[in-house]
């Protein structure tokens, strides 16, 4: 059936790409791309009101609901209107079967009636759950632990000044939860408590929509090669998956603040089980021996790409210029050492994390990762992302972060085996895309062009201060 999903009104962009990924995770291969959408009428696609056809029953609906961030709730929809008069005439006519179940003296209901963009006084509130004496309720009312949830939904023209999107009219829905969020998370695992964070740590909120896009669940391995403070390892823990890292940082991985605040204080603070290990490794010189290949069901990262943080690998510039020979560290200094490191390019970054994901992810398995985009780059007929033969891409979700730039999740399923000849293929692709964003891929120039100043930011003293009418998927 079709249910109508209700999201929170943020992160737009990353709302669909979550249910999908979740329909894939509970519902088995193949769950996502069955996944079917459909706008209510004279509604916004950036609306928080969505109508989806799930390839299974309620069961499917409830678990895709209780694990969402971005999903308020799923229900079964008896009806819907323009006016109070019209939904009642939609809830009359939708099919008994569906509804006496619900109905029964048996069982116990409340009536819940929620907004969007508008406020509903209390006495409104009272005197609309009245106005259902139609709806043959025979059970007892219950309202802290209801056996069977009722919502009335409620959204109206409220105008273009307040960053919603518009609606052409009035609209009321009213059906039974199927499903709701469980928003505990976020309070529980927000970094301002965390114990262990840096300046680049992941938001808990955007960890956890990328652990459920990588399809984090118990008995799965998941790694991330750029591991920092952990916070994506915490995200993929939580939901029961297996975690390794590892950073080039060994500041990071071995010591962090003390022997009380490390990346293992991070999971021994949320009782959660600790990493298999977490190395001291250089994403562009992998320690892994020649045979060994897929072992991970997902990497999930967020590589540096020179905006807050530049990347790092292994060798001073003397060395990778070849001026002085490499050098093996002296056994009395193997314990303290901190060997030399040189920048690290995106383009270089970028092609060792597929090169990486390539190798040693299972085939079904997942590649997230963000990905930085300059805003005004828009070359027709160029590959927006890179790319690799034996990835296909699921899904790009991108979050605006400023005026210059904005980054954007990719999300990649391995379709198939790695060899050499892929392995050919795919250094042909990045060769390509590397000549194609070659003015912002290399060392610096990302940084230059978010932070340099231009003539077309500076805004006329009229315009300063004015409030965007709609800020859409930039929420």
């Amino acid at each position: 059936m079709w249910y109508l999903c209700v999201f929170y009104h943020r992160l737009l962009d990353y709302r669909r790409p979550e249910v999908q990924s979740l329909a894939e995770l509970f519902g088995g291969p193949g769950a996502g791309d069955a996944v079917e959408w459909r706008m209510p009428e004279n509604h916004h696609e950036d609306s928080p009101f969505h109508l989806v056809r799930l390839p299974g029953d309620e069961r499917l609906a409830a678990q895709i609901a209780n694990r969402s961030l971005l999903v308020k709730g799923i229900f079964e929809l008896w009806g819907q209107g323009a006016t109070y008069d019209e939904l009642e005439k939609a809830i009359r006519q939708y099919p008994d079967e569906r509804k006496l179940p619900y109905l029964t003296p048996e069982s116990s209901f409340k009536i819940v009636v929620d907004s969007f963009g508008k406020v509903i006084s209390f006495e409104e509130q009272n005197e609309i759950i009245k106005g259902f004496t139609y709806i043959p309720f025979e059970g007892r009312v219950n309202l802290k632990k209801p056996e069977h949830k009722f919502f009335v939904l409620e959204t109206d023209d409220y105008g273009s000044q307040n960053g919603l999107p518009p609606v052409v009219q009035k609209t009321v829905f009213f059906g039974r939860e199927v499903g709701a969020a469980d928003r505990h998370l976020l309070p529980t695992y927000q970094l301002k408590s965390r114990k262990y964070i840096g300046p680049t740590a992941m938001d808990c909120e955007m960890a956890f929509l990328m652990a459920n896009q990588g399809l984090a669940r118990p008995g799965k391995l998941v790694y991330d090669p750029f591991v920092g403070t952990g916070s994506i390892l915490v995200a993929a823990a939580h939901f029961g998956a297996m975690t390794m890292g590892a950073d080039i940082d060994i500041r990071v991985v071995r010591d962090g603040r003390g022997p009380d605040c490390n990346i293992w204080s991070n999971f021994e603070q949320y009782k959660l089980p600790e990493p298999l290990c977490v190395l001291r490794a250089d994403n562009n010189l992998p320690p892994w021996r020649p045979g060994l290949k897929e072992i991970f069901d997902a990497i999930i990262c967020d590589p540096p790409y020179g905006v807050r943080a530049g990347g790092r690998k292994s060798g001073g510039r003397k060395l990778l210029k070849g001026i002085i020979p490499p050098y093996t560290v002296p056994d009395e200094k193997r314990e303290n050492h901190i060997p030399s490191t040189a920048p690290y390019s995106l383009a270089e970054c970028v092609h060792d994390l597929l090169h990486l994901a390539a190798r040693m992810l299972v085939v079904g398995g997942r590649l997230v990762f963000f990905y930085p985009m300059l805003r005004e780059d828009d070359a027709a007929g160029v590959a927006k992302f890179p790319e690799h033969p034996c990835f296909k891409l699921v899904s790009s979700c991108e979050q605006i972060l400023s005026l210059r730039y904005s980054r954007v999740l990719l999300t990649m399923v391995k379709v198939g085996p790695y060899t050499e000849e892929v392995e050919r293929m795919g250094e042909e692709r990045h060769q390509e895309f590397r000549e194609n964003h070659q003015k912002w891929m290399e060392e610096g120039n990302l940084h230059t062009a978010v932070f340099s100043p231009a003539e077309h930011d500076k805004k006329p003293e009229s315009d300063r201060g004015s409030k965007p009418k709609y800020r859409g998927k930039y929420v």
